[in-house]
């Protein structure tokens, strides 16, 4: 009786890890690579980070910076390339940022565009 119960349990552990990993695979492009999701997860991280930047560059200086800025202030993490793409920022003042990621590597040909602003969530266009 004892194993048909470790039985059970270890099915409902196994659905329950299925169901997660399902749910955190929906938001990728259904044509999506290991080496695509990889990297888009990786730019996605680089741009929270920049994100995270602007928002101590803020701080510091009442408007947000541009990546030169941020970069000469040191709050820059790995220059303005990363996972073959490349980082573009636009700041308005105070009121608003843009740093948009751009593939760049011929071999990423038809990836996803990330972009972050100061709402700090990464979207895809």
């Amino acid at each position: 009786m004892r194993s048909v119960g470790v039985i059970v349990a270890l099915v409902l552990a196994l659905g329950g890890g299925y169901a997660v990993f399902t749910r955190s695979v929906e938001g990728l492009p259904s044509g999506a690579g290991p080496q695509e999701q990889i990297d888009t997860v990786a730019v996605q991280q680089t741009l929270l980070s920049v994100g995270s930047a602007e928002r101590q560059y803020l701080v510091a200086h009442g408007s947000y910076g541009t990546l030169d800025q941020l970069d000469s202030e040191g709050l820059l993490p790995g220059g303005t390339t990363v996972h073959g793409y490349l980082l573009h920022a636009t700041a308005a003042g105070a009121g608003h940022f843009t740093v948009t990621a751009t593939p760049v590597d011929p071999d990423k040909t038809g990836w996803p565009t990330l972009q972050i602003d100061e709402s700090m969530q990464v979207t895809r266009r």
